[in-house]
C-alpha cells in the first residue's frame, strides 16, 4: 500500500466514525421572523400574533397554536380547563423509526400540552360555552384516545349543564400509533353528540381550519348544526393524491378547500378570523332567543 493510499483510507475512516451532526430544533414561533405558506412575504412575528397570525400581506390565515386560539375566543380570566391532566399510554407498544412513547413525551415537552386538544369552560363575550380546540402542534393534531375522552367529556359536560358546544378541529385524522382504539373515538364523540344535539337539542359548531382531514372530517368536524370554516382552510378526508388516483382524473386547483366546500353545500360559513368571535357571539345570541324545539 502506497503512502498515498494509506491516507486517503485514514480519511475515509474519520469520515465514518466522525459522530454526526445535529441540526439544533428551532420552533418558528420563537424566532422574530417568519414566511406567509401562501404569498412567501417574509412577515414579523410580534406583528403577526397581534394580527391573530393573518397575513399581513395577503390575508392567509396561518396556523394558530390551541392557547392562541382560546385567547382569541375566551374572554380574559374566564378560561376554566378541563381534564388537563389526562396523558395518552401506549397500548401497542409501537415503534417505528421512535416508540410511540418517546414521540409522545416529545410533543408534550416542545407545546406543553399533554396531547393535541385543550378544552375547558369560558365566556364568549359573555356567552357561557364549552370550548374543544386541537392543536396541530402536537403530533399533527391526531386524534388519539385522550382526544377521543376529552372532547366526549366537554360534550356530556356541556349537555348537562345546557351549554353550547364549540370545537376548533386542526388535525391530520386519526393517530395510527393506537390503531383501532383511535378509530373507536370518532364513534364515541359521535355519541356524545347524538345526545346532546337531538335529546337535549343544545348546539354545537365546529370550526374547520388548516387542516382538517381524515377521521376529524369523517366524524364530528361535520355534525355541527352550524359548520364554520376559516378562509382557504384545507378540508378532507382521503389525500388529494390517493383521490386522483383512484379515480384517475385530474381534480380542480381548489378541490378541498373551504371555498370548494362551501359551493358544494357542505359548510355553512366561511369566516375570517379576525371576525370569528363576533359572529359566533351573534350566533349564540341569536340560538339563545329562538332555541330549537321538538314539534308535537
Amino acid at each position: 500500500m502506497s503512502l498515498l493510499d494509506w491516507f486517503d483510507d485514514q480519511r475515509k475512516l474519520k469520515l465514518l466514525t466522525a459522530p454526526k451532526y445535529k441540526h439544533p430544533q428551532s420552533d418558528g414561533s420563537k424566532g422574530l421572523w417568519t414566511r406567509c405558506d401562501d404569498c412567501g412575504m417574509i412577515l414579523y412575528i410580534k406583528h403577526l400574533k397581534e394580527n391573530n397570525r393573518v397575513c399581513l400581506e395577503c390575508g392567509y390565515h396561518l396556523r394558530m397554536n390551541s392557547t392562541e386560539r382560546i385567547q382569541h375566543l375566551i374572554d380574559s380570566d374566564t378560561w376554566e380547563p378541563l381534564d388537563e391532566k389526562l396523558s395518552p399510554c401506549d397500548p401497542l407498544d409501537f415503534i417505528d423509526q421512535k416508540s410511540y412513547k418517546e414521540r409522545v413525551e416529545e410533543a408534550q415537552e416542545r407545546t406543553g400540552l399533554k396531547d393535541a386538544v385543550q378544552t375547558g369552560i369560558g365566556k364568549l363575550y359573555g356567552i357561557p360555552v364549552a370550548l374543544g380546540v386541537m392543536d396541530f402542534d402536537f403530533m399533527g393534531g391526531s386524534m388519539g384516545s385522550v382526544v377521543g375522552e376529552k372532547l366526549t367529556r366537554l360534550i356530556e359536560h356541556a349537555t348537562n349543564n345546557l351549554l353550547p358546544v364549540i370545537i376548533v378541529c386542526a388535525s391530520g385524522g386519526a393517530r395510527m400509533q393506537e390503531g383501532i382504539l383511535s378509530l373507536m373515538q370518532m364513534a364515541k364523540i359521535t355519541s356524545a353528540l347524538q345526545v346532546h344535539q337531538s335529546q337535549a337539542k343544545l348546539l354545537y359548531i365546529p370550526i374547520l381550519t388548516y387542516p382538517t382531514t381524515g377521521g376529524v372530517t369523517a366524524s364530528f368536524g361535520m355534525l355541527g348544526d352550524i359548520i364554520i370554516a376559516e378562509p382557504k382552510a384545507l378540508i378532507a378526508f382521503a389525500g388529494r393524491r390517493v383521490i386522483e388516483q383512484t379515480l384517475q382524473e385530474q381534480l380542480p386547483d381548489d378541490f378541498q378547500t373551504a371555498e370548494y366546500l362551501l359551493s358544494h353545500g357542505l359548510l355553512d360559513l366561511i369566516i375570517p378570523r379576525s371576525l370569528l368571535k363576533q359572529a359566533l357571539a351573534e350566533i349564540l345570541e341569536l340560538y339563545s332567543f329562538a332555541p330549537y324545539k321538538k314539534s308535537n
